[in-house]
């Protein structure tokens, strides 16, 4: 409250009771004279305790809202810390299971390079459970001779063909039981034919590209046989 106001509500108050004060004042007033409960003995008793009063009411009241000020800070800042906890454990929550969701698909979904491996691997296999052994016509259990179907006897496949003569005859000689080195090796000379016929693709006739491939198919798949 403004000081002047208070001043001025005072001097007011002051008067009001001075002059009747004063009459009692002269007349000893009643009360016994005590300072509180009672009244006062002279004006000026009166004058102070009429100030005293009203300084005592502000003084209370300024506690008052002082209090209450503070508890109203108090509650803000309450409230808005929750506010603040409230909302980062909601972003928290909502990154962690985003990140658990991120996890869980990425078990679940193949890279495209893991795609194509496993698709390729299931088109092996199934050539492999599809492909017919070979005749002893086109490879002699005993020697280990190869005969080849007539594309494949061409010169520029001539150092592949050396290449898996030298291992069938191999594997003839130690009674058609191979090493997995051996086996290994029968398997990639045999892949590296098969690459090399494939730069033929679109020049030689569909039918014998066909029957050459199955030929070497065959001939991959015996080393999962003996020759005997």
């Amino acid at each position: 409250m403004d000081m002047r106001i208070v001043a001025v509500v005072c001097t007011g108050f002051i008067v009001s009771i001075a002059e009747p004060l004063s009459v009692f004042a002269q007349g000893g007033g009643y009360g016994g004279g005590y300072r509180r409960g009672g009244y006062a003995s002279t004006a000026g008793q009166a004058a102070a305790y009429g100030m005293s009063e009203v300084i005592r009411a502000q003084g209370y009241a300024n506690m008052q809202n002082s209090a209450a000020a503070k508890n109203w800070e108090q509650a803000k800042t309450m409230e808005i810390q929750n506010r603040e906890l409230w909302t980062n454990t909601y972003f928290k929550m909502r990154e962690e299971n985003s990140n658990a969701r991120r996890k869980e698909q990425s078990r679940n979904v193949l890279t495209d390079a893991e795609k194509e491996a496993n698709h390729d691997r299931m088109i092996r296999v199934a050539k492999m459970s599809s492909t017919p052994r070979l005749r002893s016509t086109q490879l002699d259990p005993v020697t280990g001779h190869i005969e080849y179907p007539l594309i494949l006897t061409d010169d520029r496949y001539a150092s592949y063909r050396e290449k898996l003569d030298a291992l069938f005859s191999e594997r003839a000689t130690s009674g058609g039981s191979l090493q997995y080195s051996q086996y290994l090796a029968i398997q990639n000379a045999v892949q590296q034919f098969i690459d090399a016929l494939k730069s033929q693709v679109g020049k030689v006739p569909a039918g014998d590209y066909g029957s050459a491939r199955t030929f070497l198919n065959s001939l991959a798949r015996e080393t999962k046989y003996s020759s005997g």
